[in-house]
C-alpha cells in the first residue's frame, strides 16, 4: 500500500507554471505521469471544485454551487471518509477555512489551519509544517492546500508578474515535499482551477484547465496523459491506498 500526499495550488494555471520560470518543472515532467490539460468542473470556483475532486462527481451531483457549502441532499462519501472507514489515518494543512467541509467531522484524524488572512507565505509555512508531521507520524493520506496564487490572481490578476511569483513560490513547496518525502509517498500535484483577469468561474479555457502530476512508483517517468480530469484524482488516491471507491464516484483511476 502505497502513503499519498496531495499538493493543490488554488488557481495554478499549466501555462503559469510555464511562464513563471521556475526550473523545476521540467524536473516534475522527467520524473512524473503528468497532464498539462487537465479539466476541472464548471462552475470552476473554489469550493466546488475541491468537493469534485474530493467526491469525485460533479458539482450537479454533490450540490456545492458556490464557495458556501450546503450539505448534500443524497451523501455521497468523499476521499476523506471513505479513508476514515477503511481504518486509514489522515492529515490537512490548509489556509481556507471553507475547506473544512470536505470531509464529514470525525473523518480527519490531523489537520492544521493557517489563519493569515492575506495567505502570503503561508504556503512555505504549511509546507514546512507538513514535513515535520509527516516524518513523525507518516499518515497514509495527507493533503496540502497552497492558496496564495488565487489570492494574487484576484487581487492582481492572473498571469501578471505577481501571481507568476505566487505560482514559483507554490512549486518551490512542491519541489521541497517531493525531495524531503517522495522516495516514501506518492505525490499528486494539482490545481482546483484557473482564471483570467481577476476572476474564474466561467467555461473558458483559462478557468477550466488546470495541471496534473503523479509522482511515484506506480507512475511512468515522463509520460504524458493525453486526456485526465480532477475526478480522477480521488479514485487514483483510493486505488494506491487499497480501498474500495464508492459507486458513486465518476473519474477513473490513473494508477
Amino acid at each position: 500500500m502505497e502513503k499519498v500526499i496531495l499538493i493543490l495550488a488554488d488557481g495554478m494555471r499549466p501555462d503559469a507554471m510555464e511562464a513563471c520560470g521556475n526550473p523545476y518543472l521540467n524536473d516534475l515532467k522527467a520524473n512524473t505521469t503528468y497532464c498539462m490539460t487537465t479539466r476541472t468542473v464548471m462552475p470552476s470556483v473554489t469550493l466546488p471544485c475541491h468537493m469534485s475532486l474530493f467526491h469525485s462527481v460533479n458539482p450537479d451531483r454533490h450540490g456545492v454551487m458556490t464557495n458556501l457549502y450546503t450539505p448534500q441532499v443524497r451523501p455521497i462519501k468523499g476521499l476523506f471518509d471513505v479513508l476514515h472507514d477503511a481504518g486509514r489515518s489522515t492529515a490537512m494543512f490548509y489556509s481556507w477555512e471553507e475547506l473544512r467541509d470536505l470531509g464529514r467531522p470525525g473523518s480527519l484524524d490531523y489537520s492544521l489551519f493557517c489563519s493569515e488572512f492575506t495567505y502570503e507565505h503561508s504556503g512555505k509555512r504549511l509546507t514546512d509544517e507538513l514535513i515535520a508531521f509527516w516524518k513523525e507520524n507518516q499518515p497514509d493520506f495527507t493533503f496540502l492546500y497552497l492558496g496564495e496564487p488565487d489570492e494574487v490572481g484576484h487581487g492582481k490578476g492572473w498571469m501578471t508578474e505577481d501571481y507568476l511569483a505566487s505560482v514559483s513560490e507554490a512549486m518551490d513547496c512542491t519541489k521541497a515535499v517531493i525531495e524531503e518525502l517522495g522516495d516514501r509517498c506518492t505525490v499528486i500535484v494539482t490545481a482546483d482551477h484557473g482564471g483570467h483577469d481577476r476572476t474564474h468561474g466561467t467555461e473558458c479555457s483559462e478557468d477550466m484547465t488546470i495541471p496534473l502530476f503523479f509522482h511515484g512508483e506506480a507512475f511512468e517517468k515522463g509520460h504524458k496523459l493525453e486526456v485526465a480530469s480532477i475526478l480522477d484524482i480521488a479514485p487514483t488516491a483510493a486505488k494506491l491506498l487499497e480501498i474500495n471507491c464508492p459507486r458513486e464516484w465518476e473519474g477513473t483511476a490513473q494508477a
